[in-house]
């Protein structure tokens, strides 16, 4: 009996581990911190297509060249890697763009990761270039402006109140394609966003980046840890 016990537990035990993580995450380090970013299941091209890059280690030693205090931090260029200071940097690509996967439920909170495009109508996405949204907050006030004179659509009830709580950037909304967001480490993108900058938006100091994939077990060990705080946070309102 105490045989089958055992390996009854051994059994649920491989399970455990055999158990896939609901979603993929990274981990994005500069020398002012990390975070960690996980990706969306609603943008399977977007999402596979950065983690292939990051496997490849195709992000590693690439700059933040384009840093816009109270907007977003851009990166992931090719041509920034070793770029000397002052090069205008921004054009450089993997030689594909993905197709757009704009969801109406992802928008432009901050903390989110979204891709870069250049102005082409079916808005597709380049396929390595890459921001993270800082933004600001908002009024009732500025929101309903804003969906006069820029938006042209309203912005639904529950986008409206991070807007106001967390803030972002919602006339990028349904334009660009947002495909993961910050879970962990979210003030590296405003210490990032407050680096001194020349007229190009280039920082004077280079701000190198490495991209790693979390391992399945490193991500099922993240989801357990948030999914307590989740519950903890529940019970506590």
């Amino acid at each position: 009996m105490k045989y089958y016990f055992t390996l009854f537990l051994s059994c649920l035990f491989i399970a455990a581990l055999a158990k896939k993580p609901k979603h993929q995450y990274v981990r994005l380090s500069t020398s002012q911190g990390e975070c960690l970013i996980k990706l969306y299941n609603e943008t399977p091209l977007h999402r596979d297509n950065f983690i292939k890059l990051a496997k490849n280690g195709f992000y590693n030693g690439t700059l933040f060249h384009r840093v816009i205090k109270d907007f977003m931090i851009q990166g992931g260029d090719p041509d920034s890697k070793n770029a000397e200071a002052g090069k205008a940097l921004g054009e450089g690509d993997v030689g594909y763009t993905v197709p757009a996967e704009c969801n109406d439920s992802l928008f432009h909170k901050k903390g989110v990761l979204a891709a870069a495009r250049d102005d082409n109508p079916l808005k597709a996405s380049s396929g390595c270039q890459f921001y993270l949204v800082q933004g600001k907050k908002y009024t009732d006030e500025q929101l309903d402006a804003l969906e006069t004179r820029r938006l042209q659509f309203k912005l639904p009830t529950a986008h409206r109140e991070v807007y106001k709580t967390l803030g972002g950037v919602p006339h990028l909304d349904r334009k660009y394609t947002v495909f993961g967001e910050v879970i962990q480490g979210i003030t590296l993108i405003d210490q990032i966003a407050e680096s001194s900058t020349d007229e190009l938006d280039r920082p004077a100091t280079a701000i190198k980046m490495t991209v790693t994939v979390l391992k399945k077990r490193e991500a099922r060990k993240l989801e357990r840890r948030l999914a307590k705080l989740e519950k903890t946070a529940a019970k506590n309102l």
